[in-house]
């Protein structure tokens, strides 16, 4: 398991655009550690040439750490699910020799987080 973290400062108007270094393998997690940026703050958090979806949540106040995971399907398309009509089935994001990128809005004028991503 690899940890690579990514600081991420807002400009005056309290938005940033950020990348990691390319890395490679399944996310476990990410942990936002605040420093301080502004109550209520949004990320975006995806793969950089896929656009795969990892994190987005909107108001955030404190410290966070999410274990994302997306949805499986079937070779046809068909979403995968637990029963029938039931609870879809998810499964780790993998990224291979991209970079995850991270989009903040609200986070107040040049204030800092950090993301810390794991993966193997």
């Amino acid at each position: 398991m690899r940890r690579i973290i990514v600081t991420v400062t807002t400009d005056a108007s309290g938005n940033a655009a950020a990348v990691s270094p390319r890395i490679s393998g399944e996310i476990f997690q990410i942990e936002y550690v605040k420093v301080d940026y502004a109550d209520g703050v949004d990320f975006t958090i995806e793969g950089e040439a896929t656009g795969v979806d990892i994190w987005a949540e909107s108001n955030v106040n404190a410290s966070a750490v999410r274990a994302p995971r997306q949805p499986t399907h079937s070779q046809a398309g068909a979403a995968l699910l637990y029963a029938a009509g039931g609870t879809a089935v998810t499964d780790r994001i993998a990224i291979a020799n991209d970079r995850v990128k991270f989009g903040i809005a609200q986070g107040g004028a040049n204030k800092t987080g950090t993301f810390h991503i794991l993966i193997d």
